[in-house]
Order: C-alpha cells, then sequence, then structure tokens
C-alpha cells in the first residue's frame, strides 16, 4: 500500500496545478507533453526482447488508454470544471475498477462492489453541494471526469491481469511500450484537434509545470501505482483511487485558496478510511 499512498499524495496537487497554469493549453498538447517528458525515463529500462507480440500490443493498449485517453478527457475537463471540483467527481473511479475487475473474472463480488460503494458514499458527502448548485458547464465537465475515469480503472485492472498472468515480466522493463502508447494516440487526438499552437505559446510557468507533471506525477507516479495495484486485492484497489480526493480539497483550500465545507471532509473522508481499512482486512 506504500506505493498507492505516496502517489495519492503526490496527486493531490495536481489539479490546482492543472487550473492554475494549464487551462489555457489544448487538453490533447498537455497530454502529449507529458507523455513526451515520462516516456525516456523509462527507454533505458525497456527490454523488449522476449516479449510475444501479443503481450507488446496489449502493453501498447493499455498506456493509450490507460494513460492516452483518459488523459485527453481529464485535461479537457479544467475547461468547464475548478480543480476541487474535477477531483471531487473521480469519486466513481472505484465503482469502474470493481466492475471491471469483476467482468475481466467473468463474476460478480458483491463484497468488493460494496466496499468502493462505502468510499464513493464517503466522497459523495464531500461534493454533494457542486451538483445542487451545477449549471451545464458543470454537467459537461463531469461526463468528462466520468469518461476519464472508466478508461484510467479499465486500464490499471487490465495491467494488473496482464502481470498476473505474466509474473515473469519486471513492470520498469516494459513500462515504456505503455507511455509509448499514450504518446501516440495523444498525437493523433492533437493533430485532430489542431492543438500544436499550444506549444508555441508556452510560458516559463507552464512549462515547469508540464516537466514536473511529466516527470514525476505521469512518470514516477503511474509506475507506482500500476505497481501497487499488483500489490494488493482489488477491494484495497478501488478504495485507494478516492483517497486522493480529500487530500486534493485539503491542497485546494491550504495551498490554492479554494473553498470547501470541512464538516463535509470529515465525514466523507472518514467513510472512505473506514471503506480501506475493511478492504486491508479483508486482504
Amino acid at each position: 500500500m506504500g506505493y498507492l499512498i505516496a502517489v495519492s499524495l503526490v496527486w493531490a496537487f495536481s489539479f490546482g496545478l492543472i487550473k492554475t497554469q494549464l487551462v489555457s493549453l489544448d487538453p490533447g498538447f498537455v497530454a502529449f507533453a507529458r507523455m513526451l517528458v515520462a516516456l525516456p525515463l523509462f527507454l533505458p529500462l525497456l527490454r523488449a526482447r522476449g516479449l510475444t507480440a501479443r503481450v507488446a500490443t496489449t502493453l501498447l493498449a493499455i498506456g493509450a488508454v490507460q494513460y492516452g485517453l483518459m488523459y485527453m478527457l481529464y485535461i479537457a475537463a479544467y475547461q468547464h470544471l475548478d480543480a476541487h471540483e474535477v477531483a471531487l467527481f473521480t469519486v466513481l473511479t472505484p465503482i469502474y475498477v470493481a466492475l471491471v475487475h469483476d467482468a475481466l473474472a467473468r463474476r460478480v463480488a458483491p463484497r468488493t462492489i460494496a466496499l468502493a460503494l462505502l468510499a464513493v458514499v464517503g466522497a459523495g458527502v464531500i461534493k454533494y453541494r457542486a451538483f445542487t448548485t451545477g449549471s451545464r458547464e458543470l454537467y459537461v465537465g463531469f461526463a468528462l471526469v466520468q469518461a476519464a475515469n472508466l478508461c484510467f480503472a479499465a486500464g490499471q485492472v487490465w495491467y494488473r491481469a496482464l502481470r498476473l498472468r505474466r509474473p515473469e515480466l519486471a513492470d520498469h522493463r516494459v513500462y515504456a511500450l505503455l507511455y509509448a502508447g499514450a504518446l501516440a494516440v495523444t498525437a493523433i487526438g492533437t493533430t485532430f484537434r489542431g492543438g500544436w499552437a499550444s506549444a508555441g505559446a508556452l510560458e516559463g510557468a507552464q512549462l515547469a509545470a508540464l516537466l514536473y507533471l511529466g516527470a514525476v506525477a505521469s512518470g514516477l507516479c503511474f509506475f507506482a501505482w500500476n505497481k501497487g495495484a499488483v500489490l494488493v486485492s482489488a477491494a484495497t484497489l478501488a478504495v485507494f483511487n478516492n483517497l486522493k480526493v480529500p487530500l486534493a480539497v485539503i491542497v485546494a483550500l491550504a495551498v490554492f485558496g479554494e473553498r470547501a465545507s470541512l464538516v463535509r471532509l470529515a465525514v466523507g473522508g472518514g467513510l472512505m478510511l473506514v471503506a480501506a481499512a475493511l478492504a486491508v482486512r479483508e486482504r
């Protein structure tokens, strides 16, 4: 669980950073730039020898979905939502994780879904007011975040399933393929959106933000997240997808000056921590 906790802490700062620095840039270009920075971190470690074409293609496809498509949808949501709203709308990810995992296993695990639902209820306590005061922008942003959540959930469960079937694979030896798949998809998306003009509009602070997000939040943290996903149960993975929500709200309050109800944060965060504890106990 250490991997998942550390990554959640880092990701909590990403929401406000994207909103304050990168929202004026094309979402496809931002996603492409993050993958362009992340890929070289793992290219020297790539060992493709011994990989079948099917496994290599699967890794490329996982990266295209989990990072490429997810990022383009997720970053586009910032054009419609505040940073804390984007964070709060990720609360349904545990449901997607549980459902995709059970679909791959061709079964229904009520306890896994119940723990994920408990985490969603906790995060839902925090985000309730955002829905009651919502506008068209809110619902468009919500739809984009949910599509991104589905891509992220499908990718991590898909990768987990592949690694459990192929335990001889070393994460750091194949991970460059995931970023390569994401880079290809985001390049195509940026081209179709006509977003390459954003490269010429980059300012110093935006470039620094892209370098940090690409190297740390994307490169190192996505590797650590998927590695952690292999080591925990599906229920634990589902719950940890939501722990970044109260963390992101705390960062929004303390660092980026956004407002949130401390009572809702305490109640909702407490429910999610209970769900996490039960998931760990089950394992």
